[in-house]
C-alpha cells in the first residue's frame, strides 16, 4: 500500500483535559497509523502557557509537532482552517480534544485510504448533550443551507489533500469548511461512535452569539428575510393606499382628513420599505464581493526540535527528468 503522511490538526480552546497526555496519545496513534505523521496544534490564544509549549517542543518532547499560537480567540472553524493551512500531510485529521475520541481515527483513516475524500465522525454522546439554544440555531441553519450541522457536519473529520487544496483556494475557507458536508464533487462518508462529551457548557449569551455568527457568516438567509419583509411592507402599503383611494371615491360619509392622513402615512411607509429593500440588497451584494482579511492571525510558531519525518519533495532532478523523457 502507498505510504501515507498523516497530519493531525488539534484545536485547543479550553483546558478540559490533560493536553500533554492527550497529545502524547495522539502522536503515538499517528505513528502507528501512518508511515509519516505530524501534529499541528492551534492554541487560541493563551490556553497553553509558555512552559507547556517549551515542554512539548523540546528535544525530550513530542516529535513532528508544530504549535500555532493565535493572536485572538476565533471560532473553531477558523482555527481549524489555520491548522489545515500549515498541515502538509496527504490526509489531514481535525480533532477537538474536548469532544472527540481518538479511538475513531483508525477507522476514519481506513475509509480515507479507500478513496473517500472526506470522512466525518459523529459522537452520539455529544449530540445528545446539545441544549435548546444550540438545537434552535442548528435547525435554522439547516433550513437556510440544507446542512444539518449537528448530524452532517461534525468537527471530527479526515480530509484528503484534494479537499484541503479546495479549501485553501476559497476566499472564505472557514465558511467553505463549515459547509463542506453540503458540497459535491467528492466522495464522503460518516461514521458514528459512542464517546463522552467533556466540553464545558458555555453561558447562554455566548451560545446565542455563536448561533447568530453561524447564521450570519454562512448564509444570506437573515438578510434575505429583511429584504423580504421590506418588500412585503412596500406592497402592503401600496395596497392600503389603493384601498384608501377606493374608500374616498365610493363612500360619501368619509371622516374629513382621514383620506389625506392615511395616504400620507402609507406613502411614507412605502418609501421607507423601498429604502430598506434597496439597502438590504446592496448589503448582500457588498458582502458577497468583499475581500476581507483572514479571520485569524498567528502570533507565533513553535516547531518541535525532533523531526522524524523524511523530507518528500514533489520535484525530480533534471537528470531523472531527462532519463524519463528519453
Amino acid at each position: 500500500m502507498t505510504p501515507v503522511f498523516l497530519s493531525i490538526v488539534v484545536v485547543i480552546d479550553e483546558l478540559g483535559t490533560d493536553v500533554v497526555a492527550w497529545l502524547g496519545r495522539a502522536s503515538a496513534l499517528a505513528a502507528s497509523l501512518a508511515e509519516e505523521h505530524e501534529l499541528v496544534v492551534v492554541d487560541g490564544p493563551g490556553v497553553l502557557d509558555e512552559a507547556t509549549v517549551r515542554q512539548l517542543t523540546s528535544a525530550d518532547g513530542l516529535p513532528n509537532l508544530l504549535v500555532l499560537r493565535l493572536m485572538r480567540p476565533v471560532e473553531f472553524d477558523a482555527a481549524a482552517c489555520c491548522g489545515i493551512e500549515h498541515a502538509i500531510g496527504d490526509f489531514v485529521a481535525v480533532v477537538d480534544p474536548s469532544a472527540d475520541q481518538l479511538d475513531a481515527l483508525p477507522a476514519m483513516l481506513e475509509q480515507a485510504r479507500q478513496g473517500h475524500d472526506a470522512v466525518f465522525a459523529r459522537n452520539t454522546a455529544a449530540l445528545a448533550a446539545d441544549g435548546f439554544v444550540e438545537r434552535s440555531f442548528q435547525r435554522a441553519f439547516q433550513m437556510a443551507t440544507g446542512v444539518d450541522a449537528r448530524r452532517d457536519a461534525p468537527r471530527f473529520r479526515v480530509l484528503s489533500r484534494r479537499v484541503v487544496n479546495h479549501l485553501l483556494q476559497h476566499r472564505q475557507p472557514a465558511v467553505a469548511y463549515r459547509l463542506l458536508p453540503g458540497g459535491g464533487g467528492y466522495r464522503r462518508t460518516t461514521l458514528d461512535y459512542v464517546g463522552t462529551a467533556t466540553r464545558t457548557r458555555a453561558p447562554v449569551l455566548e451560545r446565542v452569539d455563536r448561533g447568530m455568527r453561524l447564521l450570519a457568516s454562512s448564509t444570506r438567509a437573515p438578510m434575505r428575510l429583511v429584504t423580504a419583509l421590506s418588500l412585503f411592507g412596500a406592497v402592503a402599503n401600496l395596497l392600503y393606499s389603493i384601498y384608501v383611494v377606493g374608500v374616498a371615491v365610493f363612500k360619501a360619509d368619509v371622516e374629513p382628513g382621514w383620506v389625506s392622513l392615511s395616504l400620507q402615512q402609507s406613502g411614507m411607509f412605502f418609501l421607507i420599505s423601498l429604502t430598506l429593500l434597496v439597502l438590504g440588497e446592496y448589503v448582500l451584494q457588498m458582502a458577497s464581493m468583499s475581500n476581507e482579511g483572514p479571520p485569524y492571525h498567528v502570533a507565533s510558531e513553535h516547531l518541535s526540535e525532533r523531526l522524524t519525518r523524511r523530507q518528500r519533495l514533489n520535484v525530480s532532478s533534471p537528470s531523472a527528468a531527462t532519463r524519463e523523457g528519453a
